[in-house]
């Protein structure tokens, strides 16, 4: 055998080890993709439970109009808490506004904070959230035990807290939306309840 021979006999040898590699490597891609669930909000016991009817509060918006949170309404509720000072809080505003924008049949958004209101009203006219109820309360954040931000509460048509957490990104927002569609407290009791 020359030498030409015995370099393409190993490259084809390498290519078929590197084949079963890759083969491998994508089974163990599956199996880590099946066994990694998706990370919904991160729900916290703090405040009223999951299944049980939020607190009634009847507030004004940071542009005088009425905002009624808890009891019944023709639509869910998504109260979201934040701060203009909350980066994490900011690089969530334009999927909130997609939400307003795309789901308004079904969903309402409302965002909460506290603090003095000018701070606020400049706030809400720098980012455009002219569209969302703004409410400034103490007693809001207090009635669902808001302790980090930004939180998030959705409230069923009948004032139920249907879902609840700390949401960091769009998918842990989306989480609260998925598990109130699914009829789930959150998305990891769906995906505990599925595997036992």
């Amino acid at each position: 055998m020359d030498t030409l021979t015995v370099s393409v006999i190993l490259l084809w040898g390498a290519v078929f080890v590197l084949g079963v590699m890759l083969w491998a490597l994508s089974r163990q891609v599956g199996v880590l993709f099946e066994r990694v669930a998706p990370m919904g909000a991160l729900v916290t016991d703090a405040g009223p439970p999951v299944g049980t009817a939020s607190p009634v509060f009847s507030l004004t918006a940071i542009l005088s109009e009425p905002v009624l949170l808890g009891g019944a309404h023709p639509v869910a509720t998504l109260v979201f808490f934040l701060a203009p000072t909350c980066p994490v809080c900011k690089k969530l505003i334009p999927v909130l506004k997609a939400l307003v924008r795309d789901e308004a049949r079904h969903l309402r958004v409302v965002l909460a904070s506290d603090g003095e209101a000018a701070a606020h009203l400049a706030f809400v006219r720098e980012q455009g959230l002219e569209a969302m109820p703004y409410v400034l309360s103490t007693e809001l954040g207090m009635g669902f035990r808001v302790s980090r931000l930004p939180y998030a509460v959705l409230l069923d048509p009948q004032g139920i807290v249907a879902a609840k957490g700390l949401v960091n990104s769009r998918e842990q927002l989306d989480s609260l939306l998925n598990a109130h569609d699914m009829g789930t407290p959150s998305i990891q009791h769906y995906l505990g309840g599925s595997a036992a």
